[in-house]
């Protein structure tokens, strides 16, 4: 095996290993850690609304960056596994179905400080099919972050990358003022997943 893809090997291990131990539902949640330390897009006492949230790994990172002062709201068509926490709440719907909107409004106690998504299509295999249908789920995430994000709100949201992809990250510019792309360490180096962090919602 070459000596790059036995640290990776090695890495996806560690990650998923510590998951185990911290008791974290998906490695997944050290991804949000990594992307909030370095660019500080949620804290303690935000209002975050997470798209597609099964297992609930971001869930947990996101409760608790904002503690019980804060609010979190998992969203997914898959059934979630309850939290006990107050602050914490779940729905099932489709987030390409026009009533998840409202749904999510509805179960906001205020406008959010963040819209997280790492919602993901189910994979074909056929890389075209599947870039695709994730560019459309970024693509609702970004019309639903438009909806329930406050003003100098943030958007993080996993993108294949692909030919699709520029023209997305333009949209996330027209919408919000400073926008990057991260690849936290969690990430496989060869996986084609990145993430879009957009900051500051623009009026719209």
């Amino acid at each position: 095996m070459p000596k790059n893809a036995w640290i990776q090997d090695r890495k996806r291990d560690y990650y998923y290993k510590k998951a185990k131990q911290e008791k974290y539902r998906s490695r997944a949640s050290y991804k949000l850690f990594q992307a909030i330390k370095k660019y500080g897009f949620i804290e303690h006492g935000d209002v975050v609304v997470d798209l597609g949230a099964a297992p609930g790994g971001w869930i947990q990172a996101a409760r608790k960056t904002v503690g019980n002062k804060g609010f979190v709201l998992g969203v997914d068509l898959k059934p979630i596994e309850p939290f006990t926490q107050s602050y914490v709440r779940t729905i099932i719907c489709d987030i390409t179905d026009r009533e998840a909107l409202k749904q999510i409004l509805e179960m906001l106690p205020r406008k959010a400080d963040a819209v997280i998504s790492d919602a993901a299509p189910n994979i074909s295999g056929i890389w075209e099919v599947d870039h695709a249908r994730q560019m459309e789920l970024s693509q609702q995430a970004l019309e639903i972050a438009k909806e329930v994000l406050k003003p100098s709100g943030s958007f993080f949201v996993k993108v294949f990358q692909g030919d699709m992809l520029s023209d997305f990250i333009q949209k996330v510019k027209q919408n919000f003022v400073n926008v990057v792309l991260v690849k936290p360490e969690a990430s496989r180096a060869k996986s084609a997943e990145i993430f879009i962090l957009g900051r500051s919602l623009k009026n719209q």
